[in-house]
């Protein structure tokens, strides 16, 4: 599995752009700009459809053409951007595609939706199998009906690399971690972004968050451990590297590529 990561900030990105904050002055002095998370694995599937995610693609020197299935956590307008789909409707030669979220997000896109997209709800629990891929809608500790319910996604793909794409979120319940459980990943991408907002991870939940995922099984010496949804509530971003290094984890760039199982060895 190849993970492309068009973004790893939150939704006001990092450095926020109307701050002056010694976090977000940090980040622009290191040249650490990081957009609205998103992501593209093996091309072919896109992890949430914020308004930064397909711009980011076309500057990271990649189109969304063949993509066939877009995952979308929940309706918060970092995660979805509704007119997206009114743009790829303008688009020449159109492939088929599966648009996989929750209700509230279903609802905000049916209007715009084209042809050539399929839409399936999911609620936490539900299990699919799109375009190759294994996925599980896992409970997110994280907003309400009005936007989703919100899910984190499991997939596993064709080859059988296993990751755990958790944003946002806060602590998670019982109900995900008895889903989350079963067997190790090979990665997983664990929010990180305020000590202030609710319902997200903050450098306290954070790391016992992953102990609890360690003790389970979840997360073993073999899985790759990554912050995301990062945002100037963390220190500085050296600060933060070696933070996190010292858990056995990262916070990957915009832009990174993670390679993932066979790709890997």
């Amino acid at each position: 599995m190849r993970i492309r990561l068009l973004g790893t900030g939150s939704s006001d990105g990092w450095p926020n752009p109307w701050c002056g904050c010694g976090s977000c002055a940090a980040a622009a002095s290191d040249g650490i700009l990081r957009g609205q998370t998103s992501a593209l694995i093996d091309d072919r599937l896109l992890v949430e459809l914020g308004p930064d995610g397909p711009r980011a693609a076309l500057r990271q020197g990649v189109d969304l053409r063949a993509v066939e299935v877009v995952l979308v956590t929940h309706a918060h307008p970092d995660h979805h951007a509704w007119p997206a789909w009114m743009w790829r409707g303008w688009a020449e030669g159109r492939r088929p595609l599966t648009l996989v979220a929750p209700a509230a997000v279903l609802a905000a896109a049916r209007p715009h939706l084209d042809p050539t997209v399929e839409a399936i709800e999911v609620s936490a629990g539900d299990r699919l199998h799109v375009a190759g891929y294994d996925v599980v809608a896992v409970p997110a500790t994280h907003a309400g009906p009005a936007a989703g319910p919100a899910v984190l996604y499991d997939v596993t793909g064709p080859d059988g690399t296993r990751i755990l794409w958790a944003t946002d979120t806060g602590v998670l319940t019982g109900a995900a971690l008895e889903l989350v459980g079963d067997g190790a990943y090979d990665a997983v991408l664990l929010d990180l972004t305020s000590a202030h907002l609710p319902d997200h991870h903050d450098l306290r939940t954070w790391p016992e968050q992953v102990a609890e995922l360690r003790r389970r099984g979840a997360v073993t010496d073999r899985t790759a451990v990554y912050a995301i949804h990062l945002g100037h509530d963390n220190p500085p971003p050296d600060e933060l590297d070696s933070l996190l290094a010292g858990w056995g984890a990262s916070a990957p760039r915009d832009g990174a590529i993670l390679q993932l199982g066979a790709q890997a060895r």
